[in-house]
């Protein structure tokens, strides 16, 4: 446990760590200018539109929008905490950093994880070496050659062999120096014995999974045997280092390409992750004998922003599906379904097919919330109780969208379907506080043109009032004449995204005396998705806005009245079509006048 950074050590980390030799370790860069230019490693692009900036020190992304400082390019790469990020940082800046004086119950419980890491680890090499070399480690070798599995996988891996010995694991524990009690009453991997009889080992004569978590370290096992015996599987006991809720199988292994395609696989079992990574589908992860969780899907939004859900498709497997969903939409996750035919699983199917033909059935992945729509109205059949029932169902799972949009494209399909009115579904679909969740990012198209050189007028395009804000957001950062105006019209009035608004009062509060923004500090303020934001703006080019920026500050207000009439106006529509269906002739007029009068301001300006 370490204490509280300040400021101070943060901004000498920084200043010591030099972004474009850090990124360089993760990928090649290539100088264009001031930047440096490389193919993005957080999305699948064939032309470089992701920029490192060596004198602001910052990178940002054309293409899929990410950016940030050092700490939110390693916190991204590696899945780590910003804690994590900085400590990492200092270590290689060599910068030291104080830890706060642990009280003796701290201090004994970090030397106690690390020592049952260091067992785990052991006990993973012992397991390893069983399977590879030792003669009792040829049933597991022979297991594996029969279903496919060679030197290459199970190195990746670390798989192991628990050989039929009452007390194999333990001894070898033991003869390293570790007290009985690391393994058996704190990692379950060893048994007290009973009646006199000595400890013995957990696995015995399986095959051996070593489980671990985003940074690679072994935390569990999950063991499987190698007949027809039972239980088939069994897997360690929760831990002080291992929570099956907050770990996935493969993870480690698997983040870098779930950043590269932006998407990752989540399966069941460890053979049927197995099977997909060695048929090249390398960004795909399993559960640890568990469903899928909240934590789950908060790690998994680290490394990609779409999740394919490759479940058996029995009756437990679609259960798991749809328990998945909710946990999933939630949290704000894009999920879609692969479907196979119902006597198949990822393992047995690659085991007859080739990796293209797979590759069809992920294509063909249908979002999770269509899956289940079709579900419900099979299942309760097409009575009108039966619809009744369906929609209900179906109703409550559309609360979790966070997308409006999508929410009222299904709500439209559901009354398709089920030949209920769509405005009753609409108004039961907000009848009950929904869960609220931030909305994923959007995806971008993965071939982007490099930045251009902007226009001095602003330019609305698809993000609309967003790409106004932004635009202001540059004036401000190199202007403080605009910054002063902001500050006096308040930011609260010129900027609705509280992300933008954030990164103005920012700018703000960290101008200089001598008018100059301290981006430093600025960044140092912001949240990782208001340092996207900032990052892309600072990277681009400053001299297309130094020309009269108070003249051009006073187009952008405009721009942005121009662009809140316009979304009032569609909510206006809406409403102008409701009061039509109720009948509601007051408030139509009323809704006709205003809707007037705002078309009558947007022609003014």
């Amino acid at each position: 446990m370490t204490g509280r950074i300040g400021e101070d050590k943060i901004q000498e980390i920084r200043e010591r760590i030099d972004i474009v030799e850090l990124v360089s370790s993760y990928l090649p860069l290539k100088r264009s200018g001031a930047n440096h230019l490389g193919l993005c490693p957080f999305h699948s692009e064939k032309t470089p539109s992701f920029n490192v900036n060596a004198p602001r020190q910052i990178f940002h992304c054309f293409g899929c929008g990410v950016g940030g400082d050092a700490f939110s390019f390693l916190m991204r790469m590696e899945g780590l905490s910003f804690p994590e990020a900085l400590r990492r940082l200092a270590e290689r800046a060599g910068v030291e950093i104080e830890e706060e004086q642990l009280t003796p119950a701290e201090e004994q419980q970090r030397q106690d994880r690390d020592r049952l890491l260091r067992v785990s680890e052991v006990a993973a090499a012992f397991y390893h070496q069983q399977l590879l070399e030792d003669p009792r480690g040829a049933e597991g070798r022979r297991y594996l050659r029969h279903r496919g599995y060679e030197g290459e996988t199970v190195r990746a891996f670390g798989l192991g062999y628990a050989p039929d010995s009452w007390q194999a694991l333990a001894d070898h524990l033991a003869g390293k120096g570790f007290e009985p009690k690391w393994a058996r009453d704190m990692l379950g991997l060893v048994r007290a014995g009973r009646d006199g009889r000595s400890d013995y080992d957990l696995f015995r004569k399986r095959l051996l999974f070593p489980i671990q978590d985003s940074r690679g370290r072994v935390v569990a096992f999950g063991g499987r045997v190698l007949d027809d015996s039972l239980p088939k599987y069994i897997n360690s006991p929760e831990s002080p280092i291992y929570h099956k809720g907050r770990i996935l199988y493969g993870l480690y292994q698997a983040k870098d390409a779930m950043r590269r395609s932006e998407t990752g696989i989540v399966v069941e079992g460890y053979f049927d992750q197995l099977a997909l990574y060695r048929a090249g589908f390398q960004n795909a992860v399993a559960t640890c004998g568990t469903a899928l969780t909240a934590e789950h899907a908060r790690l998994l939004k680290r490394y990609c922003k779409k999740l394919l859900l490759f479940f058996d498709q029995d009756k437990a497997g679609r259960k798991a599906t749809f328990r998945a969903m909710e946990v999933l939409l939630a949290e704000g996750v894009s999920a879609a379904v692969v479907e196979l035919s119902a006597d198949e699983d990822p393992d047995s199917y690659l085991a007859s097919h080739a990796p293209e033909e797979l590759q069809v059935y992920f294509d063909r992945a249908r979002p999770v919330l269509q899956v289940y729509l079709e579900h419900c109205l099979a299942l309760h059949g097409d009575s009108i109780e039966g619809k009744a029932r369906a929609a209900e169902e179906v109703l409550s799972k559309l609360r979790l969208l966070p997308s409006e949009l999508e929410r009222d494209l299904y709500l439209k399909e559901l009354a398709q379907r089920t030949g209920l009115d769509e405005a009753l579904l609409k108004k039961k679909a907000i009848s009950r506080p929904r869960v609220t969740t931030s909305p994923p990012k959007a995806t971008f198209s993965t071939a982007v043109s490099p930045p251009q050189r902007p226009s001095s007028r602003p330019v609305v395009g698809q993000d609309g009032e967003c790409k106004i804000q932004e635009w202001l957001l540059h004036l401000m950062k190199i202007n403080n004449e605009v910054r002063i105006k902001v500050a006096e019209a308040t930011p609260e009035t010129l900027f609705n995204d509280d992300d933008r608004r954030a990164i103005a009062i920012a700018l703000i509060k960290y101008s200089t005396a001598e008018g100059r923004v301290d981006e430093d500090r600025v960044l140092n303020s912001l949240s990782e998705d208001q340092k996207e934001i900032l990052s892309g703006i600072i990277i681009k080019d400053d001299e297309a806005l130094a020309e009269d920026p108070v003249r051009i500050f006073a187009d952008y207000k405009k721009a942005m009245e121009r662009e809140r009439l316009k979304a009032r106006n569609l909510v206006l529509q809406a409403q102008i079509q409701q009061a039509e269906k109720d009948g509601d002739s007051v408030a139509l007029a009323n809704l006709w006048r205003e809707s007037l009068d705002v078309s009558k301001k947007i022609k003014q300006r």
